[in-house]
């Protein structure tokens, strides 16, 4: 059974990561022990909250995709508390997510993935990104909604949540109107836009045009 001194030390060790890594490209495995339906558990429990909320305060990504297989299973349930996580530098490079079919000779599953090497180049050898494309589902435009809403209440440091969303947008307005730098609000904005679809919607696997050979795991 995972403690709360476990999850602390766990943060402390990754946040001991993010500092050396220094702006680097980060890919972690982990064995959360945390259930969450952002990650496509079948239910989100009080550490998968907690987990949720210290990823999207590090920038941190989980790369894990829906599938039929759990990635840990016992005589007593199945579960998806094996997470692939990535930072901004690394998420766009990160494809091909999956549960694998080979025997671990564990309860875990093993997961695998595929990393390009570096970003696609054009002719004259200057990097050229197609960016990120989400799968948008209709269902799930709620809790995109849900998302983006606590992410901009974290991005403006917004405490005052009596009046709803309506206090927030003009608490938001009166915040862009009155800034000197507006390009670091509208970075700031777009980080927090990007953000909410990470934690929400599937990206697409399609990548044309990409003879660069991948590193699989």
């Amino acid at each position: 059974m995972i403690t709360i001194v476990d999850i602390r030390r766990q943060k402390v060790k990754m946040d001991e990561l993010l500092r050396f890594v220094k702006g680097g490209r980060i890919l972690k495995a982990v064995d959360s022990n945390s259930r969450s339906k952002t990650w496509h558990d079948f239910k989100t429990n009080s550490r998968g909250r907690k987990l949720e909320e210290y990823l999207v305060s590090r920038h941190l990504h989980i790369i894990n995709e829906e599938s039929e297989r759990p990635t840990f299973f016992n005589s007593i349930r199945l579960s998806n508390i094996d997470l692939t996580i990535a930072n901004n530098n690394l998420i766009a490079e990160v494809n091909e997510w999956g549960i694998s079919n080979e025997e671990s000779l564990s309860d875990h599953n093993y997961l695998q993935y595929k990393i390009r090497r570096g970003g696609a180049c054009n002719q004259n050898n200057n990097y050229t990104s197609q960016g990120t494309r989400f799968i948008i589902k209709e269902e799930k435009l709620h809790i995109f909604n849900w998302n983006l809403v606590q992410e901009m209440l974290k991005t403006a440091n917004y405490t005052h949540t009596e009046g709803g969303t309506e206090e927030l947008d003009k608490y938001l307005s009166t915040k862009i109107t009155t800034e000197k730098d507006l390009e670091q609000q509208v970075n700031t904005f777009s980080e927090a836009v990007q953000s909410s679809c990470w934690r929400t919607f599937q990206i697409t696997a399609t990548r044309k045009n990409n003879n660069k050979k991948s590193v699989r795991w």
